[in-house]
């Protein structure tokens, strides 16, 4: 399995979705952000508790996650 020290998963913080160590900033909340085009920079500013390397691993998080599954649907 797929190493990520900065990220956790606790029942008892956000639900017990991926989050970033020591926050409530989930790793969705991340991804949401980048999808509508939100920089680095402006998730820095809007959430200064985390890093750019916290980002980062997010974002490696989000793919191990996407490539771990697959899903069967029709895309239109």
């Amino acid at each position: 399995m797929e190493r990520f020290d900065r990220i956790t998963l606790k029942p008892d913080v956000m639900g017990g979705k991926a989050c970033i160590k020591g926050t409530r900033v989930t790793v969705g909340m991340i991804m949401s952000h980048l999808a509508e085009g939100v920089s680095f920079d402006e998730l820095l500013a809007s959430f200064p508790y985390i890093s750019r390397e916290d980002i980062a691993e997010a974002l490696r998080y989000a793919a191990w996650l996407s490539d771990a599954r697959e899903l069967d649907f029709e895309c239109a």
